[in-house]
């Protein structure tokens, strides 16, 4: 143990925004443990020191949870998804619980009970897994491990699984890391392995390198890795991103391939691509109920899927007051209970797919082969009423071009992901606009005949765009979120004119502290 960090006894209260186990140290100060579940009293090792509050890991439970069960990766989870150590039903409620304390930090109630979805597939989800590596001097030889970040620290942890992923995307890694292990290969010449498998098996790799090494893999080395294509790709190592400088080496077919809503997408292995595509379509099917002539009676029925497979629970603090709904509107409060640590819970990365405001996204590239869909985006109403749609943050366009209605337009910032988006729109027979420019430089396409669809990254709507939407009052904003507490935050700015008609959790990230949030708000009256 580091001298000056202690090993203390605790007892846990509560689970907080950024997905630790809150308790309070002898001198009053909070302490944030990872590893911890409510209630339990565990020893714990402080890693971080504040003047307010500690940070720290437990080393041992003493007396344990209900909710606690064993890690599947007991040596490693703390890195990838530290919340592994609870049941399924517990993850449900706390996230639950999550979002409406994000929405109370800014006054709101919801209106509903917060309602959870989960398609049931708490392992094996992840269809995008990024290794980094690790070696040490061992019988004086350099050892080569695939590894990940040690969660509070600089160090990192030798791992050959991972319980999240497709197996195949394990096995692939491992025979990676075994090529390279026959060579002169230390993990000071690499800085990443990320590794990617579609919806049908099939498996891409990219092997990211600090020093342009000639040949590190040959053609008959990689055809023996069990994937469908791979690539070399030297990356500036002044940038500890996984970014590509110089693509080495190509091998076989470097670009997957699937179904979102019955609407094909190619993408590439550095691309977004949501990572968990079962649950994300259970998203879409909700938030295309919303892309209509608007009813402001009463909200569309919940589809039998979605109903049968979501979890609904129920969270309230006991010093909270009921949440006082009329006509469907969400109403605001004037006090909140409320942990003091919630609103600086923003910005853990876990193993989320996110698109990055620092670091812009290769998108998907276009569908390529994709059978004429019969007009599928181009009439998606009764009659010959037009639904018009505005699709901010669009990506290659997921989400608009799937559900979007039959007057799209498609906002986004990345010229890559714009160029591959226009041919999918060619591919796809779609009269769907695409734009290329930030969400904010964009304001002229937000008008008071169109519906809104956000998707922004994980630091929310930009100030400009909110402001405009004020101004000119869409009747309706669709809004996903990645980060609850940047979309209570919106929600909040937007209150003067927009109320909550519906909202629902998705569970995108089993086994971690992350929640996709779908809040419909509709303008009042």
């Amino acid at each position: 143990m580091a001298k000056n960090f202690p090993v203390v006894e605790v007892r846990l209260e509560t689970i907080v925004g950024g997905g630790q186990a809150l308790g309070q140290l002898e001198d009053g100060r909070k302490f944030f443990v990872w590893g911890g579940l409510p209630g339990e009293l565990v020893r714990a090792q402080i890693t971080k020191r504040k003047s307010s509050y500690a940070e720290g890991k437990v080393v041992e439970v003493l007396e344990a949870s209900e909710e606690r069960v064993a890690p599947r990766n007991p040596g490693s989870y703390l890195s990838t998804s530290p919340w592994q150590i609870m049941k399924s039903e517990a993850e449900q409620h706390y996230k639950a619980a999550l979002i409406e304390e994000a929405f109370e930090l800014h006054d709101i109630v919801l209106p509903n009970p917060i309602d959870v979805y989960t398609d049931g597939q708490r392992y094996h989800y992840r269809n995008k897994l990024e290794f980094s590596w690790f070696g040490h001097e061992q019988d004086g030889k350099e050892t080569l491990d695939l590894a990940f970040f040690v969660r509070g620290s600089k160090g990192k942890v030798a791992v050959d699984e991972m319980a999240l992923a497709r197996p195949e995307i394990i096995r692939t890694a491992l025979q990676v890391r075994d090529l390279l292990r026959k060579k002169h290969i230390t993990a000071r010449n690499l800085k990443s392995l990320l590794v990617r498998a579609d919806q049908k098996g099939n498996v891409v790799w990219q092997l990211y390198i600090k020093d342009e090494i000639q040949n590190i893999i040959s053609d008959d080395e990689a055809n023996a890795i069990p994937a469908q294509g791979g690539e070399v790709i030297y990356s500036d190592p002044k940038s500890p991103a996984s970014k590509i400088t110089k693509r080495l080496r190509s091998f076989g077919d470097i670009v997957l391939s699937d179904s979102v809503m019955g609407v094909d997408f190619h993408y590439a292995t550095e691309g977004f691509f949501q990572i968990n595509l079962p649950v994300y379509e259970a998203a879409l099917v909700e938030m295309k109920q919303w892309v209509k002539p608007l009813n402001p009676a009463s909200p569309p029925p919940q589809s039998a899927e979605t109903a049968s497979r979501s979890t609904s629970v129920e969270y309230a603090s006991a010093e909270a007051p009921a949440a006082d709904v009329s006509e469907g509107w969400v109403a605001e409060r004037s006090s909140s209970n409320l942990n003091d640590a919630l609103a600086a819970q923003l910005s853990e990365p876990f193993l989320q797919e996110t698109k990055s405001e620092e670091q812009p996204d290769t998108f998907l590239p276009a569908a390529k082969n994709v059978p004429a869909r019969n007009g599928l985006l181009k009439k998606t109403v009764p009659g010959d009423e037009r639904v018009k749609v505005l699709d901010l943050y669009s990506g290659v366009g997921t989400i608009g071009l799937t559900i979007g209605g039959n007057d799209v337009t498609l906002v986004e910032i990345d010229e890559h992901a714009v160029r591959e988006m226009k041919r999918n729109i060619e591919f796809l027979k779609s009269d769907a606009k695409a734009v290329l420019a930030a969400s904010e430089n964009a304001l002229e396409y937000i008008t008071a005949e169109a519906t809104i669809i956000v998707d922004p990254p994980r630091a929310g709507l930009h100030e400009a765009v909110v402001q405009r939407l004020l101004k000119v009052k869409p009747p309706r904003i669709i809004y996903l979120s990645c980060n609850p507490v940047t979309q209570a935050r919106d929600v909040a700015r937007l209150a003067e004119a927009y109320g909550i008609r519906s909202h629902h959790g998705y569970n995108f990230f089993p086994c971690t502290p992350h929640i996709e949030h779908l809040v419909i708000l509709d303008l009042k009256p």
